[in-house]
């Protein structure tokens, strides 16, 4: 053992076994509501109810603790304007020319094409970024480890916390996404673009792909 500091664990509260299950199968009612939406309400959302998702995603494990993420979050028109010209630009390029036919077929189904609108009609846009590496106390360069997990879980915080908010929300992954480096100023050798996410009210009367999830007996073994 190390003699690094430490604080009190803060237990949340001690429950019974019913009361365990109770909260349990509230979370799984509430996110199993969560579905992806492609079309948004303009309507404001207010960047305190952004911060505080984000703020949220920021509290992941990570890594050796190194928090190795960056979130933009953007809600200026010009500067969606530009991300969806860039984003349109790949995937008509993805959809026309790069992507196997296996994966159009799996497309399909959801309707999906290279068009984005969304992209402007949504009231804010978030940037992930992994951060390859940092610097130490002394400026010098210091390696993450784990950093592509660690914002895999920031992530998943992050669109949870805007779900349980009341918003909707849509994950994004033009191919590439190097645009994204160069239009909000990030850094190429130290910030890779993890995924753009749309999030806002769903529009009056918006509809998603009928689908199905796969129950607890088909994703989990027990032993």
């Amino acid at each position: 053992m190390t003699n690094a500091p430490t604080v009190p664990f803060i237990p949340a509260a001690n429950c019974t076994d019913e009361e365990l299950l109770r909260r349990a199968r509230e979370f799984r009612d509430l996110v199993s509501r969560r579905r992806t939406v492609r079309d948004f309400d303009p309507r404001p959302v207010p960047r305190e109810v952004i911060g505080a998702c984000i703020a949220a995603a920021g509290s992941a494990p990570s890594g050796a603790n190194q928090q190795p993420w960056h979130f933009v979050a953007i809600s200026d028109p010009a500067v969606k304007r530009r991300i969806r010209e860039a984003a349109e630009a790949e995937e008509r390029e993805f959809y026309e020319h790069r992507a196997p036919e296996e994966w159009l077929e799996a497309l399909r189904p959801i309707g999906t094409d290279w068009r984005k609108p969304f992209l402007e009609t949504a009231p804010w846009l978030i940037a992930i970024f992994v951060k390859k590496w940092g610097r130490d106390a002394d400026g010098g360069k210091l390696k993450h480890y784990y950093p592509a997990e660690s914002v895999g879980i920031a992530t998943g915080l992050l669109i949870t916390a805007l779900h349980a908010a009341g918003l909707a929300t849509l994950t994004h992954t033009p191919s590439p996404m190097g645009f994204l480096n160069e239009i909000l100023g990030r850094p190429a050798d130290s910030d890779r673009p993890f995924l753009l996410l749309v999030a806002g009210h769903p529009a009056p009367g918006a509809r998603v792909p009928a689908i199905e999830r796969r129950p607890l007996g088909a994703i989990c073994s027990w032993y």
